[in-house]
């Protein structure tokens, strides 16, 4: 799978642009400022329905519009794919495949993406959000309905804590409270599957990461990937955790027995306290948490690890080809073997994007088609036409944009 066009109306610090993509490497150059992993973060929105660098969408939006149009054209073989989505600023989103409307949540369906980003190494050294989000991201891109499991969860689990939230207010205690119920069985039946799919997916990583790792890392250190479950005695969130709480399936039963056993400190904290949004996916080398314990080389190849993992799981499974591989200002962040690692790991997938603030920086085996941003302008040198962007874009915005 390829990106042939990409489009953006309103989108970070672009107004309008407008860039051609060929297979194989692609590579974004432009001082830091100008708005190439605008880009990227653009291609990457079809696969994940999200940004890597906010949890929400109205920071796409650029300044004074109320919604903004990321449009690209993909073509695997002889097949082409238009997508388009409106991220509004207020209210749902909205999209099309070749003109045609459907839920945004079928995006993932048509394409695949896997970036690397310096954010990444929050994945291994940030709070459990962050892993939780990973996992997630890949769960859509390789079940796209659970997109809507997961909304699904997030909408009960808010429900439930504005109830917990108002009897905490009147005083009211768990057997006065029978609404709690239906809810509780709703929260169930969702973390339950949501769940079960991460511990499945941590499973099915296990071999690719430790493959990708010591590839990047140039040694073996025994990567492994576990789950601290909230519903077995793990809270990740207040730091208390239970080593290889999650290694098997999780039933209903067992969800609200302990949803049961934390009632009084639900409803004294007003907030629900077991499930999915609980837990936290641990990554170990050598025995050792990732986090509080490797180096800072040693958590670089971990991260990388893991997102190569999923372009390899992503690869062996997809019927539209390869995932798109985007590396965004990736190599100013590793020593020159690793950059040479891997630029030789991704070189072999159908197209490549790589955004860098200095040339130098990319490794040879993905040096290849070059297009400069420079002033807020997209400058592809083989169609020298300059394709605007907001003419004050860098000035303005810079937080937007990288």
């Amino acid at each position: 799978m390829i990106v042939e066009q990409l489009s953006l109306v309103d989108f970070r610090n672009y107004a309008a642009a407008d860039v051609s993509l060929q297979a194989g490497p692609n590579v974004f150059v432009g001082r830091n400022g100008e708005g190439k992993t605008n880009l990227a973060e653009a291609i990457a929105y079809f696969a994940t329905l999200g940004s890597h660098r906010v949890s929400t969408d109205a920071p796409m939006v650029r300044r004074g519009a109320d919604a903004a149009i990321i449009r690209a054209r993909l073509s695997h073989g002889d097949r082409r794919v238009v997508l388009e989505v409106q991220v509004n600023k207020q209210g749902s989103n909205k999209a099309r495949v070749n003109g045609s409307p459907l839920r945004p949540a079928e995006l993932p369906r048509y394409a695949q993406v896997v970036l690397f980003a310096p954010e990444d190494l929050q994945i291994v050294r940030g709070d459990p959000s962050a892993r939780r989000r990973f996992v997630d991201q890949l769960l859509v891109q390789r079940t796209p309905r659970m997109a809507g499991v997961l909304a699904d969860y997030d909408r009960v689990l808010r429900q439930r804590n504005a109830l917990l939230k108002s009897a905490r207010a009147r005083g009211i205690r768990g057997d006065q409270l029978s609404t709690l119920e239906v809810w509780d069985d709703k929260l169930v039946m969702l973390g339950a599957e949501v769940i079960d799919a991460r511990i499945a997916l941590a499973a099915q990583l296990a071999q690719p990461l430790s493959r990708a790792y010591a590839a990047i890392a140039g040694a073996d250190h025994d990567p492994e990937l576990g789950w601290t479950l909230s519903i077995r005695g793990a809270d990740p969130e207040e730091g208390t955790e239970e080593t290889d709480a999650g290694t098997t399936g999780v039933t209903a039963d067992e969800f609200r027995a302990t949803l049961a056993a934390r009632r009084g400190a639900e409803l004294d904290r007003g907030l629900t306290l077991v499930g999915p949004h609980r837990d936290d996916l641990v990554l170990r080398l050598r025995g050792l948490p990732v986090k509080g314990y490797a180096s800072h080389g040693e958590s670089w190849s971990a991260a990388l690890g893991l997102r190569l993992a999923s372009a390899e799981l992503l690869r062996a499974e997809s019927v539209l080809g390869d995932p798109i591989v985007i590396l965004d200002d990736v190599f100013a962040e590793l020593d020159a073997d690793r950059r040479e690692r891997l630029a030789s790991l991704v070189a072999g997938y159908e197209q490549v994007v790589v955004t860098a603030a200095v040339e130098p920086d990319i490794p040879d085996a993905l040096h290849a088609h070059v297009v400069r941003v420079e002033a807020g302008t997209i400058v592809d040198p083989e169609h020298p036409v300059a394709r605007a962007a907001s003419p004050s874009a860098a000035a303005e915005e810079s937080s937007d944009a990288r």
